[in-house]
């Protein structure tokens, strides 16, 4: 006769019901932690967007005091953000998106993509924040369009009587361009908009990138069979993206796009349309280059052959077109780009390794950094595409790892970098990416706040 509790129930029923109230109660705490993790996510980012006109640090420094054409709809709400403000703000979203991504198994895939989707559309009416580069992007393409100059031979001072010179950063005024022929081309198509007409253009196509590449991750994760909700989320809600990547209306949103629609293409066996994809990822940037390697060294098994086969004839084809388009459009002068991007990353910034070296011992230490840095990732670059080709490593893996690799060598870091990783590690089978492309850009939010301390003077 087995022994009853004085409710009638055995010792092995009690404790099975105990255990189903302890997991009700875990799911009920992450439910909520999730919902708390949105909540934080959306009303940081509100306020992000309401006080961004008034709230310089938020600006790019050559449109401060920002002028009301250019301020967005939400200039007149008299909402600023001090510097404290600034961190406590951004602080509290980071940790937003910490608590919402490690509790996303317990979100509605609903939840998460209208999350994303209303973040893109609060950063969107924003005023163009913390970077000008959305200036030089129109910048080069009016140098073409308007006063026939070769973007690729010439700073933006050689038209230094244009209206938009002065939004130009004071960095980039005698550096030719640093981005593909494709993304100079679009800007050359766009350089007739006003100012205020580019500026919302550049951040629509960023907004825009940023959304299909949520997309694609989605579609790419069913296909390896990882939460497509999780991989999403670790790409879509992270501020990094928003705030600095579609806010500033940065390029390498557009990059990653179609560089994951090459991934997607080659995951799901169009190898060719695959690669060509990629190639053009990396006519909008150079840095999606590397990706190809490793489309071409996967493959392992029977289809090894025919399917790198199909990834060199599809990067041909594109490359051979992109190349012969580029001298039609540019003449000699994409032949340049490799030297102004050497000369660029070999100046770096504090944010950087390479960078911090030569911030705190000296150019010339900074440049021994970099190079040794550089040799580094060229060999981590060779051994992961070794595991690659003999099948030993997949090839996703091997890039996210080589993604990760760049930003820790690189000469210079800047944050909406981290969009190189994080698509990459959202679709990885190797359960360390995730998380640390979930540390990695914590790491370097860090390093901007440390940035935006008042009274803080770095090197």
């Amino acid at each position: 006769m087995s022994v009853q509790s004085p409710l009638g129930a055995t010792p092995s029923a009690v404790i099975q019901i105990r255990t189903r109230a302890i997991a009700t109660r875990a799911r009920s705490i992450g439910d909520r932690a999730g919902m708390v993790g949105i909540a934080g996510l959306l009303a940081t980012t509100l306020v992000v967007a309401l006080a961004a006109a008034r709230t310089n640090l938020l600006l790019p420094q050559s449109v401060r005091p920002i002028p009301s054409w250019l301020a967005g709809p939400f200039s007149d709400t008299g909402i600023g953000l001090g510097d404290y403000g600034l961190i406590a703000v951004l602080v509290v979203m980071f940790a937003s998106y910490a608590i919402a991504y490690r509790a996303v198994e317990r979100l509605s895939a609903r939840t998460v993509l209208i999350c994303i989707a209303a973040m893109n559309a609060l950063v969107l009416l924003a005023p163009p924040l913390l970077s000008t580069d959305i200036f030089s992007y129109q910048f080069y393409g009016r140098m073409q369009a308007l006063y026939a100059a070769n973007p690729y031979l010439a700073g933006p001072h050689a038209v230094s009587l244009d209206a938009l010179y002065p939004y130009i950063g004071s960095d980039w005024i005698h550096t030719p361009t640093v981005y593909g022929p494709l993304f100079t081309e679009l800007s050359y198509l766009l350089a007739r908009l006003s100012i205020a007409g580019s500026v919302l253009a550049y951040k629509s196509i960023a907004a825009f990138a940023s959304l299909a590449t949520i997309a694609l991750v989605w579609n790419a994760a069913k296909l390896r069979g990882i939460n497509p909700v999780k991989a999403a989320a670790l790409v879509g809600l992270n501020p990094l993206v928003v705030i600095y990547g579609v806010g500033g209306g940065h390029n390498d949103l557009l990059m990653m796009a179609l560089l994951m629609a090459g991934v997607y293409l080659v995951l799901a066996r169009h190898e060719r349309v695959g690669s060509a994809m990629t190639v053009a990822a990396a006519a909008i940037k150079l840095t999606a280059g590397v990706m190809l390697a490793f489309a071409i060294a996967s493959g392992g098994g029977r289809r090894a052959r025919d399917h790198r086969r199909d990834v060199l004839i599809g990067a041909a084809a594109s490359l051979a077109l992109l190349v012969g388009l580029s001298f039609l459009w540019f003449g000699s002068g994409p032949l340049h780009l490799f030297a102004t991007v050497q000369k660029v990353q070999s100046e770096g910034d504090w944010h950087s390794i390479p960078g911090f070296a030569g911030a705190v011992f000296g150019t010339p230490v900074g440049h021994v950094v970099g190079i040794v840095l550089g040799v580094i990732f060229g060999l981590v670059c060779a051994w992961l595409l070794r595991l690659t080709w003999l099948g030993r490593m997949d090839w996703i893996n091997a890039g996210a790892w080589t993604a990760l690799a760049l930003l820790v060598t690189a000469s210079s870091l800047l944050p909406w970098y981290v969009v190189w990783l994080l698509p990459l590690a959202a679709l990885a089978t190797d359960r360390r990416l995730p998380r640390i492309a979930l540390l990695t850009p914590a790491v370097v939010g860090v390093l901007q706040l440390v940035g935006y301390l008042p009274q803080v003077t770095l090197f």
